[in-house]
């Protein structure tokens, strides 16, 4: 079992190198995809590549799709940053030793009036931008320890007459040890084809040649905008109940990020549950990364037995945004 433990914490230790002295921040995107699903990981600090075990696992881990005890639908809905709303709903069915899910993620980032320079008050239109992903997930479990699964999924992104689309997919396994139940999580998230905005607000009218009489002003012209890729990441996650007494179980977790576009980090977090039925948490997030905003995380969780189905769960989330405002979750679980 030492083995088993140093294995795990090498594995870590090489997926988080020294940070750089430069960083890619802002280089890929679809960065809604980043935004945390699920309010238990949110409340922990985003250490749940290994603690995946719920319809969240759909966004962290689909590995962890294959740890449930069965159907789940989760819905999330968070008050996200410069006034954006956040929302997350996906279902997960179990099928024999398969499990099938879907889900839908979407921010809004609002209306605005349309304003030219002849028209700064307004032109009477109005312009929406929206980001969405819809994901289909497949997960197994090979052994009784050992579990992997994937997602595949389309993505879009649009602002007023302009939209860019992707698919891509994820992939993720977990195995759990005979030492405390500890697991060890690994996922590799948004791997896929690179966007690239496109449509008329891209077009231009080009003059060929200014100094040339009888030469035509109105030559319709696009112009070529970049392609960009999407913001790939790779995690691993240790998780281990420190105490399991039946009613009271105290878990630890870490998980250690590798994204293409910033820094490698590390994240803590633990929980503390009674009975299944009462969760406190907590967490901080991106330790070892340069100028990172994010920091402390808090929540709790009730899970409450309801008629004609097996349980509902509620849970809260908190997470400190340093200079930026706070951000509250709310979601509701549901199994059924």
């Amino acid at each position: 079992m030492r083995k088993v433990i140093l294995l795990a914490v090498s594995i870590i230790l090489v997926a988080v190198p020294p940070a750089s002295a430069t960083t890619k921040v802002a280089t890929s995107a679809a960065q809604f995809l980043k935004i945390e699903v699920g309010c238990r990981a949110a409340a922990m600090g985003g250490t749940y590549a290994a603690m995946a075990s719920d319809a969240s696992a759909l966004y962290w881990n689909p590995a962890g799709l294959a740890r449930l005890a069965g159907n789940e639908l989760l819905l999330m809905h968070a008050d996200w940053l410069a006034d954006t709303d956040f929302n997350f709903g996906g279902v997960v069915i179990l099928l024999g030793n398969n499990v099938l899910g879907a889900s839908i993620t979407s921010l809004n980032y609002g209306e605005w009036e349309v304003t030219t320079v002849d028209d700064p008050e307004g032109t009477g239109e109005i312009m929406e931008a929206g980001d969405f992903a819809l994901a289909g997930s497949y997960a197994r479990s090979l052994t009784d320890r050992f579990s992997f699964g994937f997602n595949v999924k389309y993505i879009k992104q649009n602002i007023w007459h302009m939209s860019a689309s992707s698919f891509a997919f994820d992939v993720g396994t977990l195995y759990i040890t005979r030492f405390n139940q500890m697991r060890i999580g690994m996922s590799m998230a948004n791997f896929g084809t690179k966007m690239r905005m496109e449509g008329k607000d891209a077009r231009v009218f080009h003059d060929v040649d200014p100094g040339l009489t009888g030469h035509n002003e109105a030559v319709t012209a696009f112009m070529e905008t970049d392609y960009w890729d999407l913001p790939l990441n790779f995690r691993v996650g240790l998780a281990m109940d420190m105490v399991d007494t039946g009613p009271m179980r105290w878990t630890v977790a870490v998980d250690a990020l590798h994204p293409n576009d910033n820094d490698e980090a590390i994240n803590l977090g633990t929980e503390v549950m009674w009975n299944e039925s009462i969760a406190l948490r907590g967490g901080y997030k991106a330790l070892g990364r340069k100028d990172s905003e994010e920091g402390l995380t808090l929540g709790a969780g009730l899970r409450y037995p309801l008629t004609g189905f097996t349980a509902v769960k509620i849970d809260y989330a908190y997470a400190d945004w340093g200079r930026l405002e706070d951000v509250h979750r709310f979601s509701m679980g549901l199994e059924f």
